[in-house]
């Protein structure tokens, strides 16, 4: 895992680069989202492919307990990728409902990544 460091105006992101499935569970979102928090940066970019597909069925309700966890620390995500596989309204719906809001956003490029974190 590699962390790649963005500044934008005050805003400091980090985008987390691996080849590897790095969210399998909750604590391992806890773990991250602590590192990145204890180094100080304001939002974080994940890329879809190291987040596990179990994430996006909603009915084990990984992804809701995930982003309650950045949502209670105030760390920004957004998470990148093609989305269009997941096909169930309820995942669309989710989508939808977190890109509204600023905490959380799921994009298709590392461009609205950084516009969404920024502002």
């Amino acid at each position: 895992m590699k962390i790649h460091s963005h500044k934008i105006n005050d805003t400091e992101i980090a985008e987390v680069i691996s080849e590897d499935i790095l969210i399998r569970s909750t604590e391992d979102a806890l773990d991250l989202l602590g590192n990145i928090y204890y180094q100080g940066f304001d939002g974080l970019i994940l890329h879809r492919e190291n987040i596990t597909p179990d994430f996006f069925d909603l009915k084990n309700k990984m992804a809701g307990d995930i982003l309650q966890k950045f949502s209670n620390y105030r760390v920004r995500l957004a998470i990148v990728g093609d989305f269009s596989e997941f096909s169930g309204k309820s995942l669309r719906d989710f989508i939808f409902e977190s890109n509204k809001g600023k905490l959380v956003n799921f994009v298709g490029t590392m461009d609205e990544a950084l516009r969404a974190l920024t502002r």
